[in-house]
């Protein structure tokens, strides 16, 4: 627990670059206080004390604007930036080292019995109101875009954009960068390769009548 603890702080040091001590993260950080008040939550709620659980998850929303299931799974090394909007649903399952930023919702599709919510493994990215929703799984060192929508798996070392998301592999390896705007957008990709089409054809088009006019 105390390893976790740790963790936990170290995360917020290591990518935060307005955290200047750990006093400052244990005692203001609203996203440490939500994975904190989590952890204790999700002990009573294995334990079969769910009202106690349910109890704490809603008094720690309360008090940091993010709402965690206390039936969620979290590893460790969890950072939550600012964390105001935050949903992540009781079937989720949080990797190692994860973070996750404002307005997200790691949530469901319907009224699914079992495992209705995401899989994140470890090293994942999840940008400012991205939503991830369904019961698969986001790949190790995945990272999905601000504003995202996703609906289906996502791979290892991929980058999903857009509503809804569709992956830009990022040369099959890790990415070290928090960067959740400067990714490759494959709609517009594909929106220029069509404009390119369609003016190449016009041109075509502009020579044979040319020719014609000319006969």
């Amino acid at each position: 627990m105390f390893k976790t603890f740790k963790s936990d702080i170290n995360a917020v040091l290591e990518r935060d670059p307005a955290a200047r001590s750990k006093a400052e993260v244990f005692f203001l950080y609203s996203g440490f206080k939500a994975v904190r008040s989590h952890r204790k939550a999700n002990w009573f709620f294995r334990h079969n004390l769910k009202f106690i659980a349910r109890f704490i998850s809603q008094r720690s929303r309360h008090k940091t604007g993010i709402e965690i299931h206390p039936g969620a799974t979290i590893g460790k090394g969890l950072f939550i930036d600012h964390g105001m909007g935050v949903v992540i649903g009781e079937t989720t399952i949080i990797g190692d080292n994860c973070t996750i930023y404002q307005n997200v919702t790691l949530g469901g599709t319907g009224k699914e019995i079992g495992k209705r919510h995401p899989t994140l493994g470890n090293n994942v990215l999840v940008g400012s109101g991205a939503k991830v929703l369904g019961p698969f799984k986001v790949g190790d060192n995945a990272r999905i875009a601000a504003g995202a929508v996703v609906l289906s798996e996502i791979p290892p070392n991929s980058t999903a954009v857009g509503v809804p998301a569709r992956v830009v592999k990022v040369n099959g390896v890790r990415s070290e960068t928090l960067d959740q705007i400067h990714v490759s957008d494959p709609v517009a990709l594909a929106l220029c390769n069509l404009e390119h089409k369609i003016i190449t054809l016009e041109n075509e088009l502009n020579e044979l009548r040319n020719n014609k006019s000319k006969e």
